[in-house]
């Protein structure tokens, strides 16, 4: 078995709030693409970072390099983006700072509106696609 055909779990060390182990990985390969869980706007602390959607979604975005990261894959190599909003109003000034990670060149995005399962004002997952080598 070659390691595309097999699948890869990054980040399975505690990161949650309190470093609690959480039940899922942060990012997972299967064969040429990677996939990120959702990610949130966690601090280094373990605590949501405070302030409004600008600062929540720069904390956000700077998560998902991270993980992204794990499996070797930076923002050019995401192909899709799902983001959940608590609150439609913050729709615009998210989609500014968005715009500055991503530049002329974005992935395909869905965006809705979510209640949220932690105290936070967005969630970003993301799928890139990242060959390995042959």
């Amino acid at each position: 078995m070659s390691d595309h055909d097999t699948i890869i779990r990054y980040g399975l060390e505690p990161s949650g709030a309190g470093g609690q182990q959480l039940p899922f990985s942060p990012a997972v390969r299967a064969g040429d693409f990677v996939y990120i869980s959702g990610q949130v706007a966690m601090n280094e602390r373990g605590e949501i970072e405070q302030g409004g959607i600008e600062a929540q979604t720069r904390r956000t975005m700077e998560n998902v390099k991270k993980v992204l990261g794990l499996a070797g894959c930076g923002l050019s190599d995401v192909v899709k983006i799902t983001v959940w909003l608590d609150d439609t109003r913050d729709f615009w000034t998210f989609n500014r700072v968005y715009r500055e990670y991503f530049g002329e060149q974005p992935p395909a995005r869905s965006c809705v509106r979510s209640q949220m399962m932690v105290d936070c004002k967005i969630e970003i997952e993301a799928i890139a696609y990242k060959p390995l080598p042959r």
